[in-house]
């Protein structure tokens, strides 16, 4: 039985001022009328009925979680005492999932990701399915064709051909130098790292178990709660102390048993204001606006008001300008590190009201 999980932890750092921790990023509406999280159930509830989906969140945004999906049942809301990176998340779902369904598959996904159109998500999903029924020990990834040299993705290498549009997975590369993407796109043979993943539940608690022992015995002390109504409890004890670690460095770089699909679908990873740019279409100068605006010699730069609030500027070029009711930020555009060092810095000064 196919199950669709959504990892929705994650507080959008990237995406300050408008992501917030009592609001993040997955919970905002940034294109059409759905947040974030929604346009992620939405984009398989078709297929995948409710009560096959779950999410992984923060205990901060339980609450957010069942207003934006009120359609999955709340013991299907695994909620992190604490953020542990994506291999205790996904091993957390595994555990429960494979309680409940002990051949479960699963299609991991973020609650960030824009993918269209809808129905080429569903047969690349339906390949994968095809794969794992072929091959229960199969692990299968999506790699998306780069359309640019972008720096901001990680990258899959692709090795033979195992069919049509099915790849084995040759290397895993890190976040590029913009020569290196350059040359990647070039190669033809790399994909940006979709972080989408289909696998069976009880292989990938295996795997965990196998590279990740300490991890694995975690999630193992677990099972004995899964069924019982003080889980959460026993999760509190239990979660901070697992290993803070991806599931890529957790399993995947280490495993050779690995297939990636072609993805046949367009992808964005809404991780920093850079997403906006890729989304919204420009002006004559180049300019990306969202809000009121007006400028004079501003070229290529990015804009985000809210509240009818105006934005003017003169000789702006590459720069970041977002407004919220509390705060503004003015950057380069595409410093994310300085965005990060920012936030950081209004923690170290006591200012959580603006975070």
């Amino acid at each position: 039985m196919l199950h669709g999980v959504i990892i929705a932890g994650g507080v959008g750092t990237r995406f300050w001022p408008l992501s917030r921790q009592n609001c993040p990023k997955q919970f905002l509406t940034v294109r059409g009328d759905s947040s974030l999280i929604q346009s992620a159930f939405n984009l398989v509830h078709p297929w995948i009925p409710a009560t096959q989906m779950w999410v992984v969140t923060n205990r901060r945004f339980a609450a957010l979680t069942r207003e934006h999906l009120p359609q999955i049942d709340p013991f299907r809301i695994l909620q992190e005492p604490c953020g542990r990176n994506t291999a205790p998340a996904i091993g957390l779902a595994a555990l429960r999932l494979h309680v409940q369904d002990p051949e479960a598959v699963m299609l991991v996904m973020s609650a960030d990701h824009l993918i269209a159109p809808a129905e080429a998500f569903r047969e690349n999903v339906q390949l994968g399915l095809s794969l794992i029924q072929r091959d229960p020990r199969q692990l299968v990834l999506f790699g998306v064709p780069p359309s640019d040299p972008a720096t901001g993705f990680g990258y899959i290498e692709r090795g033979k051909s195992l069919q049509a549009g099915v790849f084995d997975v040759q290397a895993f590369h890190e976040k590029p130098d913009r020569s290196t993407a350059d040359r990647y796109v070039r190669e033809g043979r790399f994909f940006w790292n979709c972080g989408i993943f289909m696998w069976r539940a009880s292989e990938i608690l295996q795997l965990i178990q196998k590279y990740e022992p300490e991890l694995g015995n975690a999630l193992e002390s677990l099972r004995p709660a899964c069924r019982e109504p003080d889980w959460q409890a026993e999760l509190e004890h239990v979660f901070p102390e697992m290993k803070s670690i991806s599931i890529d460095y957790a399993v995947l770089e280490h495993q050779p048993h690995l297939a990636v699909i072609e993805a046949k679908f367009n992808w964005d990873d809404v991780g920093s204001w850079e997403a906006i740019a890729r989304m919204q279409p420009t002006d004559a100068q180049g300019n990306t606006v969202q809000g009121q605006h007006v400028g004079i010699q501003t070229t290529d730069c990015l804009i985000h008001s809210t509240n009818q609030h105006l934005i003017a500027t003169i000789g702006l070029q590459d720069f970041l300008v977002v407004h919220t009711p509390d705060a503004t930020l003015v950057a380069r555009r595409g410093d994310e590190q300085g965005i990060r060092q920012l936030v950081s810095l209004l923690q170290q000064q006591g200012a959580e009201r603006f975070l």
